[in-house]
């Protein structure tokens, strides 16, 4: 098997690469640095924001994991347009015109989100429409979405759902920025209810899309590990681990939400879009839950990867040599 691996230098990109190689396959990756930050059998400099000549890509390829992104809570509207919309465009033309490769499209679980809990959501839930996604990110991914799906095929789209795992540049980071200073706020009730989240580990993420490419699947799929976890005791525990131990406070999500949206405004006209410490997305993700129903994965390929805890003991690892 020889497959086309866009942003194979990203953080999902890079152990998918790992995972294939380790099959026996033959990976030509792609990405926008000089060169591979990950062993590759070939590699091509490339900015999906442009197109791709049908001739950039030596040699026959059997299918193509597209996992080339933009991934940020907050940037400037037109740069995820043009690496997820665009880009996404471009790489579905590529596959066209070399007669129809197959193409696993990584899409992102938040084209469903609403600031609302969201419980056992399916495949089958409706795609929350352009105007009402609760950012440009997750806008433009459920654009990706319907340029995929308006292809002449195959393809799949697998919905990874807040990935985690060593090597992590997402979702720990974030999450200790806001404990940087010993203080972590706490946006549930006292009393409940939890919020109850589903996790995905990038070596089950990695896992999956090959086995879209090798089962050849068709169709959308939501990815998780399967385990959901309440919120705040996860993340607390987490970060223990790692030797941090800030203090808790409650605050209304409303208070926050009115705050980040003063920092997105501040961001967006002052600061050439920097991402500001905390955004309405992340408000929304730290105080709704949401949990998916992932039958159609577990049936269509296969279990987990990689067991939640086993995930979380490879992060704690991975960030405590990288400290030491």
């Amino acid at each position: 098997m020889r497959v086309l691996l866009t942003g194979s230098n990203g953080f999902v990109g890079a152990r998918t690469a790992a995972a294939a190689r380790e099959r026996g396959w033959q990976v030509v990756g792609l990405g926008r640095a000089a060169g591979p930050a990950t062993p590759v059998d070939a590699y091509v400099r490339h900015d999906l924001a442009a197109p791709l000549p049908a001739d950039a890509v030596p040699g026959e390829i059997d299918a193509v994991v597209h996992a080339a992104a933009l991934a940020s809570p907050f940037a400037r509207p037109g740069d995820f347009v043009a690496a997820n919309v665009h880009g996404t465009r471009h790489v579905v033309a590529w596959s066209a015109a070399r007669g129809g490769v197959p193409l696993v499209h990584v899409s992102s679980s938040s084209v469903l989100y609403r600031d609302a809990d969201q419980l056992d959501l399916t495949e089958d839930d409706p795609v929350t429409p352009d105007g009402e996604q609760l950012n440009a990110y997750s806008r433009s991914k459920a654009v990706a979405e319907r340029v995929v799906a308006a292809s002449a095929g195959p393809w799949s789209i697998l919905r990874p759902r807040a990935v985690i795992g060593e090597g992590d540049t997402v979702l720990l980071p974030r999450i200790l920025r806001l404990a940087d200073r010993g203080l972590l706020p706490v946006l549930e009730p006292r009393d409940g209810p939890r919020v109850r989240v589903d996790l995905t580990d990038v070596g089950t993420v990695a896992h999956y899309l090959l086995e879209a490419v090798e089962r050849r699947v068709t169709g959308v799929y939501n990815l998780t590990n399967a385990q959901p976890v309440d919120l705040y005791p996860f993340a607390l525990d987490l970060l223990r681990r790692i030797g941090v131990e800030p203090r808790l406070r409650r605050v209304p999500p409303s208070l926050v939400r009115a705050a980040a949206g003063a920092g997105e405004w501040v961001s967006a006209h002052l600061l050439d879009h920097r991402e500001p410490p905390l955004t309405r997305f992340g408000v929304s993700v730290l105080s709704r839950s949401k949990t998916f129903d992932v039958s159609r994965a577990l049936r269509d390929l296969g279990a987990p990867a990689v067991p939640l805890a086993e995930s979380v003991d490879r992060l704690v690892a991975d960030w405590s040599a990288g400290r030491a």
